[in-house]
């Protein structure tokens, strides 16, 4: 479950960080299933904006075939469903899937298009977070491409061109060992009751990890702060510090089982997913959006410019934003960013959307990279001191 604090911690990331260190072995392969691709569209695969430049779904399907293979990077199996949903696009389609560096991050992500162009062993497509996925629009390092479901994803989920689409996230949230806990907090200011004494957690450090800054974000519009002013959510926590509610230990899955860190703020997607996973451990995990601070975060879809299988890396976001592939991420108890469209043309899996936690305040308005940016330089600033008491 470690894969989870990795990713996590992407989003928080700064955005320059040193380059990995990747060893160069281009393949003179890369060039020939491009040409082949090209062959059976209308135009090159690495310029298709839709099915429709293949001739449609069919012809999209046959020049992946073609390239008989898609590469991904930094996508655990056990995140948000992945591990189901790449061997539902192998079934499906018959394509080879090379999976690399499972616990990496976005930035990773971002390192590998750039020092891999020309290479066979470039990713095809990525999965970045959200600070991540708008700058790289912003570098043109993304392909425009609307699947046939871009109309049913939300206007303020997308790039207008699909360089960049948000596919699935989740909600801050609170989680809840009820067996420990007599009466569960479900709102941010319920933290600060007495009762809760040394048993509030977050799953990280702001200033390293995503969920956590996800935290820090949802307690400052919980108090009276904004996407332009997070110091609010500073002081909430300076507040449960002092208070002696907050629980330095970092929360994970194996805290919480030790009961360690028995209110996790995390989320919804990963507490959610707890509360299967330590039923038959003894552990009764309750699962609630906070209505004082709603705040969502969204992964988004793209795929490399210079994707060495640009028709397979197509087809790939096809099935993810197709029915079949969106309830999938729902069963990984993660929202599709389809959802509402899913709901309401009836093709929602309603026992997998049962088992997500209610939403009171829905999140519709996210904060541009500007605005990370400068919540990120706060709280790295101030995080600490806010703490340290």
């Amino acid at each position: 479950m470690t894969v989870h604090r990795a990713r996590a911690a992407a989003f928080a990331a700064v955005l320059t960080a040193a380059a990995l260190s990747l060893t160069a072995c281009g393949s003179a392969g890369s060039s020939a299933t491009s040409g082949d691709a090209a062959k059976s569209g209308a135009k090159d695969a690495k310029t298709a904006t839709s099915a429709a430049d293949f001739g449609g779904m069919d012809g999209l399907v046959a020049a992946a075939k073609k390239e008989g293979k898609l590469h991904v990077i930094t996508l655990p199996r056990d995140w948000a469903n992945y591990g189901k949903i790449i061997d539902g696009f192998k079934a499906k389609y018959g394509l080879e899937v090379e999976e690399e560096n499972p616990d990496g991050s976005s930035q990773d992500e971002i390192n590998a298009i750039n020092s891999r162009k020309g290479q066979d062993r470039a990713p095809d497509v990525v999965d970045l977070g959200s600070a991540f996925a708008l700058q790289a629009v912003k570098d043109g390092i993304l392909a425009p491409y609307k699947v046939a479901t871009f109309d049913k994803v939300p206007d303020t989920m997308k790039d207008a061109n699909g360089a960049a689409v948000n596919d699935y996230g989740g909600y801050i949230s609170i989680g809840c060992d009820a067996k420990k806990i007599a009466n569960c907090p479900k709102t941010f200011a319920d933290l600060l009751k007495p009762e809760y004494k040394g048993q509030v957690a977050l799953n990280g450090n702001p200033t390293k990890s995503g969920s956590a800054f996800g935290g820090v974000y949802a307690a400052a519009l919980a108090n009276g702060g904004s996407l332009d002013n997070v110091q609010p959510g500073i002081d909430f926590f300076g507040k449960l510090k002092q208070s002696g509610n907050f629980n330095p230990v970092e929360s994970t899955p194996a805290t919480i089982e030790k009961g360690e860190t028995p209110i996790s703020i995390d989320w919804s997607y990963l507490n959610a997913g707890y509360t299967d996973e330590f039923k038959e451990k003894g552990v009764d995990w309750k699962v609630s959006i906070p209505s004082d601070g709603s705040y969502a975060q969204f992964y988004n879809q793209g795929v490399n410019k210079w994707a060495p299988h640009p028709a397979a890396a197509r087809l790939w976001q096809e099935y993810l934003f197709s029915t079949e592939g969106q309830n999938l991420f729902l069963g990984g108890y993660a929202t599709p960013s389809t959802f509402e469209a899913l709901k309401k043309d009836g093709s929602l899996d309603a026992a997998a959307a049962a088992k997500l936690p209610p939403v009171e305040k829905p999140f519709t308005t996210f904060p541009t990279v500007d605005q990370i940016n400068a919540a990120k330089k706060v709280v790295t600033e101030n995080w600490t001191k806010a703490i340290a008491g």
